[in-house]
């Protein structure tokens, strides 16, 4: 071959990309469907998720500390620890039911929602409490040993997520970190592109279906079985007709039962509009058209 003639043909080559979007361009987004949350894992979402609410709900705790006054411990050191009396405790679930006035602290556990009065969270390390405990000594006081600065530990209300943001795009594949996010702005159900129903005949007078008894000259079917196991794995839905004989008649008998079942599963419109499946034969081979209602797919051509 000549170096001309070696350009030429990987000019008239297809990229990967470029043959991608001719397979995809004889396909169109399927119909959606709204899923339980755990049930459309792996399905795309057909709808933009907007959140309800702010995330968190309400100015709370990053670390186990005390809630305080920031001007209340300002310039501590361990030399000159800041003391205050502690007038409360709440934990993460519950509300705070006591302010924060000066001089005064409430304990408190990560999450929890930070007081009235309060600006600031010094964590446990930062304080007198171990060796307090040590002493035997009670938590009715507490030194502050540092001045660990003005909101710190505090996360304010809508610091992840504010009330309206869109926190997932439709065309996100669901993944099980999206479902976590879905469930955390309070969604039980999503909308999702459904996943599409594939159908696999077999054919051929050699085949048996496994767990039956082979007869002279047959084989077990395993082609329909591999090609089911990567349709599931992709995330469609194996639809298994069986296997046709060698005959024009029993392929047509299984298209037919494709058409009124396995392929029309999950559309709206009645099968006799929806898909209809029309076989003849030329030189041999067998044709099928399948007319749907988006488009004509003529299954040689793929």
């Amino acid at each position: 071959m000549t170096q001309h003639a070696h350009r030429h043909r990987e000019a008239d080559m297809l990229t990967v990309e470029d043959a991608l979007q001719r397979i995809l361009g004889y396909f169109s987004v399927l119909d959606s469907e709204e899923r339980l949350l755990l049930e459309a894992l792996g399905q795309t979402l057909a709808e933009d998720v907007v959140c309800p609410l702010d995330l968190p709900p309400l100015a709370n705790s990053a670390m186990d500390g005390y809630a305080v006054r920031h001007a209340d411990i300002a310039g501590a050191t361990p030399e000159t620890p800041r003391q205050l009396g502690v007038i409360g405790q709440v934990g993460a679930g519950s509300m705070p039911d006591r302010e924060v006035v000066p001089g005064s602290a409430v304990r408190i556990m990560t999450g929890a929602p930070i007081p009235d009065g309060a600006d600031t969270v010094v964590p446990f390390e930062e304080t007198d409490e171990l060796d307090r405990k040590a002493a035997g000594r009670g938590l009715d006081r507490i030194a502050v040993l540092t001045d660990i600065g003005f909101g710190a530990s505090v996360r304010a209300s809508g610091e992840d997520v504010r009330r309206g943001d869109v926190v997932l795009r439709a065309g996100t594949v669901l993944r099980p970190s999206e479902v976590g996010v879905l469930a955390s702005v309070g969604r039980v159900r999503v909308r999702v592109v459904r996943r599409p129903v594939v159908a696999i005949l077999a054919t051929g007078d050699e085949l048996a279906v496994p767990g039956e008894s082979l007869a002279p000259g047959q084989i077990y079917d395993a082609n329909s079985f591999g090609v089911a196991a990567a349709v599931a794995r992709s995330g469609g839905v194996p639809r298994f007709l069986g296997i046709a004989r060698d005959t024009m008649d029993d392929v047509r008998s299984k298209l037919q039962e494709a058409a009124q079942n396995a392929l029309l599963k999950g559309l709206e419109e009645p099968p006799a509009r929806a898909l209809v499946v029309l076989i003849a034969e030329h030189q041999g081979e067998l044709l099928s058209t399948i007319v749907s209602r988006c488009r004509v797919v003529r299954v040689g051509e793929l």
